[in-house]
């Protein structure tokens, strides 16, 4: 028995004791509630079971009456219940017997709480299956399986997975994944998925378990849709289909011809491989049109399927119909066509707002050619139309809409009259017409005026209207109007004219515009000008009146009348010279006369001088120059500014010939002194002295006849030899060309050459001017001298040398010239002299060609040396330094020059300072501390030196000589202005500038005069002092401000004064004028001590306040009256009243006076009590109840007692707070820009008198209220309220004040706008730019607008032209009050801007070269605000305002482009074009290569150098002059052309092994071109065997950088460089790298060997030596038997293989195969392995068993056979001939690859041998052997060495021969060993590389040249393109495709070698 049972049986035993014990007592019989003592337990049972038991054991008293019920679900259950009902059985439980179960116990007839429990019966399941799998299930590779498990019972089962016994969970496999509602899912399934999978169902009732076998199959591909073809519209997508099965999951891959499409790896645009396997393209184009195939495969097969794709042309609206809108009655078109493939049907169909349109019967609707056309249009034809187009290929549609409408009627009625309140306006009124079925949009007004044709008026008026006023219009004018509608279609017709009516006439409105007066003469100005505009003439212009006086000046108008209005100009004549006048012009009409213009000012033109200088004097000095003496003309008689005299001097009777000097004015002396130099010698002049201002010259002095001095003269001319005899000659000559006097007679004298004492000289009067010379000797030289004779002396000697006897002729040219000693502005010129022509050499002249030194250049003469027959050097003086020179000589005699000389080498002459300043030096102001500099730069020409040394040096001093001399240094030679800073305000200096090069410094330029800018003073007035005149007035006194710290014109001073202590501004008393310089300060506070301080103001503003502040008391005076009288204690008999000092107390307060007395007693009785200064209250008793009393309280200083102030009050308790003012109120009239006056109605007091107000104001809008003033009197019913803002809206209150208190606040008035004001501020000028060269442009910045205190109307600028810059004496002069700044505006221009929202303008029509002032004003209605701060411009400069024309970028080389351009327009240059500046870059890379050129000369082409090649630049262009630069031109482009490249930016190496490598390098950084190609040249660092073989491989195109060579050998060092070319090679990139594993590498694999199996073969290897690393991988090699070199065979083979397989059909059939294997680490290729046993390829059976070998076998003896014969002819011929080769020779191999196949080179493409032959060590070769095609030799070809290279496809091989020394010539074998190095070989990276070897092209025969003459060229098969091979020896290079002399040119497929 369970221990549930045993509990359940001894509680029941228990329960029955106390059951019977309580029975048997004799307790109460009192009913007890039922309690249950042992409840029901839940239970649980599983299905299946007999029974379950419930029990339920209660008590109650009496027990006998306790009542045991079960119920389920709330019913009693009757079934099953034991005795008593404690036990509940219930047999064969079901489900439905779940439940909760309640055991409910009771007793009876009673009516107690019942007493229950409860227990709940639930029933277990075991699990059981509701989906099995099968028991074997079957699976594809790499899809998906589900094994179906699913399982149910009581609780629901879990399931648990187990594979193999193993748990799923502890597989942890990915690819299993468990589905709940499925079962498990094995997702791509593997081989290994393969086993049995049992499926657990476990709950609380059991387990179950089902198995199945899961077998993975694999299978081929199968098409279960394969492709179909497909026809589409352009632009659509297109879809292939192609669902394959098969296992594993077949791989697709869609292709076009050969072109892959899609797959796996690749994904091409528009083209998708789609996940069932299908392609779809989209969108499709045209050109996809074609044959698509779909490749399927696996590991079990492949299959292919394929279908086309037709795309047609989509059809689409090409001309779409547009919107129409017809007049009624018209043929409305909507056309539409559409563009479509021509295989396609189309068809057009219309529809009308959604239903189709049919042609109509009548043919008023009608389909042509897709348009629509609808004739005699009405309303019911409105609509929207759409045009559909319906094909296969397309569908398209585009809507319009139609319109039928019509012009709406004219108006009716209409009707005009004056307006009856401007007589300049006209009332239209009219009737509204019909709209034409179109609303109407407006009306138009057009009136004709005066007859003229009509013109619209109005023309946008409301539709809604039927009136107008039509305004504007001109008085003393006919009109006539018109009215007519405007709807969408258009204008209507205009209603019928109204009557013409006539405006009355009115005077002119407008003063005639565009005045210009010009002084024409002296004593006239033309004025001439423009009507009003028409529309303010107000009636027919009759004339004008022209008004004028002196400017200036208050005299009376001169007017003159000009009666026709044709005339608009007038010459007002008989003006006094040189005089400034104010002119004015009016219009009038027959009405009146109209305003007049504002004053013009202009000078009458200066005059010449009427009177010539006075006291003239000359006097010649010597023989060139004559001094002139003389007094200025009377001033009166200048008549304008005296620019100087002019001094003249000319031949008596050559006054053409007239010499001009001319002279400043002096103005600090009267008498003047000038010379005129450079005159003829012994000459009479003419001379006379004139003055002359700008118009011109005055009268000349009276002329005065002066001759200069005698001088010797000049040499003779054309001296000349006749009648030469043995012993005689004649000598004739002529006279001097400059005689310099009278010719007193000549001097001849002569002497045989070398014999000074045989000289004999002859005087001849002036008279003789030839001798004959006697008394010779035969046959000898004599040298004859003539020279003219005055009274000065003897003249210049001309000499010459005559041979007696012996004709002269023309001299033969110099030679050997030889140049030394070179200097920087000469060299010493030796030479060999020519033949003199048998007379003395006169003359040698030195030509040269300067800078350009070509053969083409010009030649200029540079020096002559005169009278120095004997020279053998000359020194050539005046060259430009640093500049190419190449010389030539003459030599001249007496019959003429020699022809030149052969020209000398090029030389540079050094270096030396320039020669000459910067040109143009001008000097403007800059600002108050700085002046500007600016020049001409030096033309390259004048450097002297190395342009990158040139700058320039400026040095500046004060005028005055006080200070240092300052100087800056300027490095940039083009740089053209500079602005020194830091000089002193207001100060004139002098400039220079000098340029320099490293030599050193050139001249300096003449000096300019500069002054800075006026500014405000920089120190105060001096000595400033003050003294109290009265208690009132205080007299200040200062003096002047230190000169050097005036800084400009002292306009005046201001006096600034403000009580000590004060925080408030300071007062300002302005004293106008620099000449007083006292100040009385009047209105003063009494007894209160002030600061004072003084500064001064120049036109640009105020200075330094002096300082300290002066401090000055003033005089003392009776007090004012105390302030706040308050009674704060008021008592029937007693009151306290309160006071504060006087606000004014004008002295020191010595005591207060209280007087009092009853208001209804004795007005001159007063109680009066004196108090002490500092008692502030008083306590007055005795006094009369409820009485009213007088309170008089006073201070007293020393000058006795001061105002009193008095109060009343009350002596009563009964007090309380005023109320406040009433009624506030502001009158408008009393409203100003700054104050108002506030009136009000006095509250009650409270029966306590008013103190004071006080008043506050709130700003609008969002101000805060603020105490404004609290001492506004008691018995004041208005104040002033001041400091208020203009233009500002203001709410006030009030309150009051007495004794208790504050009252409360008033009611706000309503709010007050104060009126407005003159603005606060100026504008702020922010720059004056010249815009012409008489305009400039000023741009400001607007006050603010706080400031304008109003609305801002416009601005007002002020101009006026400035004196100083010619003037600066001005500074001197003493400036009275008129001069003042605020004064300044009277005096100037101005230009009213009335826009403010503009902030800039342009002044025009100013004068050149002048220097303006300019301030600026705002103003608003009430007036002008303070002028701003002035700016001065300098006006008659100013940049191009256009850039430079018609610019073209023309290409000149690879680094060199040519700009050219034309000038700006002439009228927009604003001046001389001093040079250009050219920017340029490369285009899309401006930030890093943008470049200035600067070009001063005005020459309108330059070259711009040292650019990048192939590269486009943008060039852009300004022009500049002296005022700065222009704009910039739009931008052009140009190309330079293309150069060599630069070097391959880099070379690298890899898979380097002991005979082969993979070399590749980058893409030249500068391609400077097209990369078409590179070239790979390499090379042993040090000879092989004697032999230094070069290769020279060229690969055409620039995709390919890498190159396989395969032709190294072990240990040596190779050098390779690397070239791009474009047109030409680049220079070379060079890297070396040695052959073989480096250390660190793997050993060579061990015990390598080759099986064979069947059509396999498999390569064994054991590992070697690992080396430094761990091995990465194994690389076979292999070598076949027809070919020499090792090449990659397989690669990447695992690190852990120690064997590999590999199918025969990846061998050629027949070859055989040598193996070998290396390791790969980390350090790189190891050593190869020992190489394998060779393997034949071969698949068939044995080739001794077929029957064709037996004829291939004879075939092979008859070669062989020929062979030997030819070998034997070869030797026996051999012994006749030397050999030619050397010990050590060069060998050149020159490959050109072209890319369109794989780099070349591949020995495997050919089956030819490559064995080399090598010279032995006695440098003989042996005989060649015979090729197969029999070839022919002669004996030239016996010393002809060779070396060979083979590519993958056919080869064409040129070689040079190659020589060999005689005595090494012996015989010798042919030597057949091969050699390694003998090779190169190039392989791309192409895994199908691997396969060339069974691609070989077959029949080829193995053969080994080693010498032959020429072969009969074959063609190679299309499938192989052609490498050229160049082999030359000696490093000679031979072009390709040209063969050297003697070279041959080998059979395709044989090698020749060395």
């Amino acid at each position: 028995m369970g221990s549930s049972a045993l509990w359940l049986k001894e509680n029941m035993n228990r329960s029955e004791h106390n059951l019977q014990r309580l029975t048997n007592s004799d307790a109460p019989a009192d009913p007890v509630a039922p309690v249950i003592v042992i409840p029901p337990r839940n239970t649980t049972v599983v299905a299946g079971v007999s029974e379950a038991t419930l029990e339920c054991v209660a008590n109650a008293r009496p027990v006998e009456k306790l009542n045991l019920v079960w119920r389920r679900n709330g019913v009693e259950v009757a079934s099953g219940v034991g005795s008593f009902g404690r036990r509940l059985t219930i047999i064969n439980p079901t489900s439905a017997d779940v439940g909760l179960y309640v055991c409910e116990a009771s007793l009876l007839d009673s009516s107690v709480k019942l007493a229950e429990a409860r227990a709940f019966l639930s029933i277990i399941e075991s699990p059981y299956f509701t989906a099995e799998p099968r028991r074997k299930m079957m699976g594809e590779v790499e899809k998906s399986v589900d094994i179906p498990c699913q399982a149910r019972g009581v609780p629901l089962p879990k399931l648990e997975w187990y594979k193999d016994a193993v748990p799923l969970s502890k597989l942890n496999n990915p690819r299993y994944k468990v589905i709940s509602s499925m079962g498990l899912q094995v997702r791509k399934l593997q081989p290994n998925d393969a086993g049995i999978f049992q499926c657990f169902a476990r709950n609380a009732a059991g387990e179950m378990q089902v198995h199945t076998y899961l077998d993975v199959t694999s299978l081929a591909p199968t098409f279960t849709a394969p492709p179909a073809n497909i026809t589409v519209t352009d632009g659509s997508a297109a879809s292939f289909t192609c669902q394959v099965s098969g296992a594993p999951k077949p791989a697709i891959t869609w292709k076009r011809d050969a072109q892959i499409l899609a797959s796996g790896s690749v994904q091409i645009t528009r083209f998708t491989l789609l996940e069932s396997g299908g392609l779809q393209v989209k969108p499709v184009v045209l050109q996809d049109t074609g044959t698509y195939t779909c490749y399927a495969a696996n590991t079990e097969g492949a299959i292919n399927a394929s279908a086309s794709l037709t795309v047609w042309s989509r059809t689409y609206i090409s001309h779409p119909p547009t919107d129409r809108r017809v007049i009624k009655g018209t043929t409305a078109i909507l056309e539409c066509s559409a563009t479509h493939d021509p295989r396609v049907a189309v068809r057009f169909v219309w529809k009308k707002d959604g239903e189709v349109v049919g042609q109509s019967k009548g043919g008023r609707i009608t389909l042509q050619d897709g348009s629509l056309h609808i004739t005699q249009t009405w309303s019911g034809d409105i609509g929207d139309y759409t045009c559909e187009v319906l094909s296969l290929a397309g569908n398209d549609s585009k809507s319009a809409r139609l319109e039928v409408i019509e012009l709406p009627h004219f108006p009716r009625n209409l009707q005009a009259s004056l307006n009856a309140t401007d007589s300049r306006s006209v009332d239209l009124s009219w009737m509204r017409p019909f709209d034409g079925n179109s609303p109407l949009l407006h009306y138009v007004v057009e009136l004709s005026e005066n007859n003229s044709p009509w013109r619209v008026y109005l023309p946008n008026v409301d539709p809604t209207l039927t009136t107008v006023v039509v305004t504007g219009l001109t008085p003393a004018r006919t009109y006539q109007f018109r009215v007519c509608a405007v709807n969408q279609v258009g204008k209507g017709q205009y209603s019928t004219e109204t009557n013409r009516l006539m405006l009355r006439e009115e005077p002119p409105s407008a003063p005639p515009k565009n005045i210009v007066a010009s002084g024409r003469t002296n004593q006239s100005i033309m004025v001439q000008w423009q009507p009003p505009p028409e529309p303010q003439l107000n009636g027919v212009l009759r004339g004008y009146v022209l008004r004028y006086r002196l400017a200036g000046l208050p005299g009376d108008y001169q007017q003159q009348n000009i009666t026709s209005p044709e005339i608009n100009y007038c010459l007002i004549t008989e003006l006094i010279i040189w005089t400034q006048y104010e002119i004015q012009v009016a219009a009038y009409t027959g009405a009146g006369l109209g305003v007049f213009s504002q004053p013009v000012i202009e000078y009458t033109l200066q005059g010449v001088p009427t009177a010539p200088p006075q006291g003239v004097e000359a006097v010649a000095v010597n023989s060139t120059t004559i001094k002139f003496t003389w007094n200025p003309p009377p001033q009166q008689f200048i008549n304008g500014i005296n620019q100087g005299y002019k001094l003249m001097a000319w031949p008596e009777h050559s006054p053409e010939d007239t010499t001009v000097v001319t002279i400043t004015p002096d103005y600090h002396g009267t008498r003047h002194l000038g010379f005129v130099s450079g005159l003829k010698k012994f000459t009479w002049y003419l001379t006379s002295v004139l003055c002359f201002t700008t118009p011109g010259n005055g009268p000349r002095s009276t002329p005065k006849l002066v001759q200069t001095h005698e001088d010797i003269p000049g040499p003779v001319g054309h001296l000349s030899f006749t009648e030469i005899l043995d012993t005689s000659l004649r000598v004739s000559w002529e006279e001097p060309v400059e005689k310099n006097g009278i010719i007193t007679g000549y001097l001849l004298s002569w002497e045989a050459q070398g014999k000074n004492q045989s000289r004999v000289a002859r005087t001849m009067p002036n008279s003789t001017l030839e001798y004959k010379v006697t008394g010779l000797t035969s046959l000898t030289t004599y040298t004859l001298e003539v020279a003219a004779m005055t009274g000065a002396g003897i003249g210049m000697v001309t000499s010459s040398t005559i041979s007696s006897g012996v004709p002269p002729e023309l001299p033969g040219p110099p030679s050997n010239l030889v140049i030394s000693k070179i200097s920087p502005r000469s060299a010493t010129l030796k030479f060999r002299a020519g033949d003199d022509g048998k007379t003395s050499i006169s003359k040698w002249i030195v030509e040269g060609q300067v800078g350009n030194t070509g053969e083409e250049d010009e030649w200029k003469v540079l020096y002559e040396k005169e009278n120095d027959p004997e020279a053998q050097v000359l020194e050539v003086p005046n060259l430009t330094p640093f500049t190419h020179y190449r010389f030539r000589m003459r030599q001249v005699n007496i019959v003429g020059s020699s022809t030149a000389s052969e020209p000398s080498r090029v030389i540079q002459t050094l270096q030396a300072p320039p020669d000459v300043a910067p040109g143009s030096v001008t000097v403007r102001t800059a600002s108050e501390t700085s002046v500007w500099l600016r020049w001409v730069p030096l033309p390259e020409t004048e450097y002297n030196g190395n342009p990158e040394s040139v700058g320039y040096r400026v040095r500046l001093w004060r005028a005055d000589q006080q200070g240092d001399f300052s100087t800056r240094v300027v490095n940039d030679r083009l740089e053209r202005e500079i602005t020194l800073e830091g000089l002193e305000e207001w100060t004139e200096y002098l400039l220079q500038i000098q340029a320099f090069n490293s030599i050193g410094p050139g001249p300096w330029s003449e000096p300019v005069r500069g002054r800075t800018r006026e500014s405000v003073p920089s120190g105060a007035p001096e000595n400033v002092t003050a003294e109290a005149m009265s208690s009132t007035r205080i007299l200040v006194t200062w003096g002047p401000v230190p000169e050097p710290e005036q800084n400009g014109n002292i306009l005046g001073y201001k006096v600034l004064y403000k009580e000590k202590g004060s925080g408030a501004e300071p007062q300002v008393q302005l004293v106008k004028g620099n000449l007083t310089q006292s100040a009385l300060l009047r209105n003063l506070r009494k007894y209160v001590q002030y600061e004072i301080q003084v500064l001064a103001f120049t036109r640009i503003g105020d200075g330094q306040l002096s300082s300290p502040p002066v401090l000055e008391r003033t005089k003392d005076d009776v007090p004012g009256p105390p302030m706040r009288l308050v009674f704060p204690e008021v008592r029937l008999m007693e009151v306290r009243v309160v006071w504060q000092p006087p606000v004014d107390p004008n002295g020191i307060i010595m005591g207060y006076q209280v007087a009092y007395r009853l208001d209804s007693g004795d007005p001159n009785q007063f109680t009066t009590v004196e108090v002490g200064p500092d008692t502030k209250q008083f306590t007055a008793s005795g006094l009369v109840p409820e009485s009213a009393y007088i309170f008089r309280i006073s201070a007293k200083t020393q000058q006795g007692w001061g105002t009193a102030a008095q109060a009343v009050v009350i002596t009563t308790e009964i007090r309380e707070r005023p109320q406040p003012p009433l009624r506030l109120s502001v009158p408008q009239d009393q409203v100003q820009s700054r104050q108002l006056r506030l009136i009000w109605l006095p509250g009650g007091d409270g029966s306590s008198p008013v103190r004071y107000f006080t008043l506050q104001i709130r700003q609008l809008p969002e101000g805060a209220w603020v105490t404004h003033s609290s001492t506004i009197s008691h018995n004041s019913t208005s104040c002033i309220v001041e400091r208020l803002k203009p233009y500002t809206s203001y709410k006030l209150r009030m309150m009051a004040t007495n004794d208790i208190g504050d009252s409360k606040y008033s009611q706000e008035t309503d709010a007050i706008t104060t009126l407005q004001d003159v603005p606060d501020e100026a504008p702020v000028i922010q720059s004056v730019k010249p815009s012409t060269t008489t305009s400039v442009l000023v741009q400001w910045q607007p006050p603010k607008e706080e400031s304008v205190n109003g609305v801002l109307v416009g601005y007002r600028l002020y101009y006026r032209e400035l004196q100083y810059d010619s003037a600066p004496q001005e500074s001197k002069k003493a400036i009275n009050g008129s001069s003042a700044r605020g004064d300044l505006t009277a005096k100037s221009t101005v230009k009213t801007v009335s826009n403010p929202s503009l902030t800039e303008f342009e002044l025009t029509q100013l004068q050149k070269y002048k220097r303006y002032e300019i301030v600026m004003t705002a103003y608003n209605i009430i007036g002008e605000s303070p002028a701003s701060a002035p700016v001065e411009v300098f006006v008659g400069e100013a940049a191009p305002s256009v850039a430079p024309q018609n610019i073209q970028v023309n290409t000149i080389s690879s680094t060199q482009l040519e700009v050219q351009w034309e000038p700006p327009p002439v009228e927009t240059q604003n001046g001389i074009i001093q040079g250009y500046k050219i920017y340029y870059w490369e285009m899309d890379n401006q930030n890093e290569t943008e470049k200035v050129k600067i070009l001063f000369l005005p020459e309108t082409s330059m070259r711009l150098k040292n650019l990048t090649s192939y590269t486009y630049y943008m060039v852009k262009l300004s022009a500049f002059n002296a005022a700065g630069d222009g704009p910039l031109s739009e931008p052009r482009r140009g190309r330079t052309l293309q150069a060599a490249p630069s070097a391959p930016s880099f070379i690298s190496f890899s898979e380097v092994t002991s005979t082969t490598l993979n070399v590749s390098w980058g893409f030249p950084v500068s391609p400077n071109g097209v990369v078409e190609g590179y070239r790979v040249v390499y090379e042993p660092t040090a000879p092989i065997h004697g032999v230094s073989k070069v290769v020279t491989v060229d690969i055409q195109g620039s995709w390919q950088r890498w190159l396989k060579v395969r032709d190294l050998t072990k240990g040596v060092t190779y050098r390779f460089h690397v070239q791009a070319k474009t047109i030409s090679y680049g220079p070379e990139a060079e890297a070396n790298i040695t052959a073989g594993p480096v250390q660190g590498s793997p050993g060579s694999p061990l015990e390598t060997s080759v099986t064979k199996s069947g059509s396999t073969l498999t390569i064994h290897w054991k590992p070697g030596d690992k080396g430094a690393g761990h091995v990465t991988g194994y690389v076979i090699e292999a070598r076949p038997s027809d070919e020499g070199l090792w090449d990659t065979f397989v690669r990447h083979l695992p690190p852990s293989s120690t064997s590999h397989t590999i199918s025969l059909d990846r061998l050629r059939q027949g070859v055989s195969y040598q193996f070998r294997v290396l390791a790969v680490n980390e350090y790189g290729y190891g050593e190869p392995s020992v190489p394998s046993a060779a393997m034949s390829a071969q698949l068939e059976n044995p080739f001794y068993e077929e029957w064709w070998f037996l004829i291939v076998l004879a075939l092979c003896g008859l070669i062989l056979l020929l062979v030997v014969i030819f070998g034997l002819i070869l030797h026996g011929q051999n012994k006749k001939y030397k050999s030619c080769g050397t010990a050590v020779s060069t060998v050149e191999e020159s490959v050109t690859l072209d890319n369109g196949g794989f780099t070349a080179l591949e020995l495997n493409s050919r089956p030819i041998h490559v064995k080399s032959s090598f010279l032995r060590k006695n440098g003989t070769r042996s005989p060649p052997r015979p090729n197969p095609a029999g070839l022919r030799y002669s004996d030239e070809d016996i010393c002809n060495n060779y070396n060979g290279a083979v590519s993958t496809e056919s080869t064409a091989l040129t070689e040079r021969p190659a020589e060999i020394s005689e005595s090494e010539a012996t015989d010798s074998d042919c030597e057949e060993e091969q050699i390694k190095h003998s090779f190169v070989n190039h392989y791309m990276s192409d895994p199908s590389y691997f396969n060339s070897w069974k691609r070989q092209q077959k029949g080829l025969k193995q053969t080994l040249a080693c010498a032959y003459e020429e072969c009969a060229s074959r063609d190679g098969e299309g499938y192989y393109q052609t490498v050229v091979t160049q082999h030359s020896v000696g490093g000679v290079y031979t072009p390709a495709g040209q063969p050297a002399t003697g070279s041959r040119t080998p059979v395709t497929g044989f090698s020749s070698f060395v």
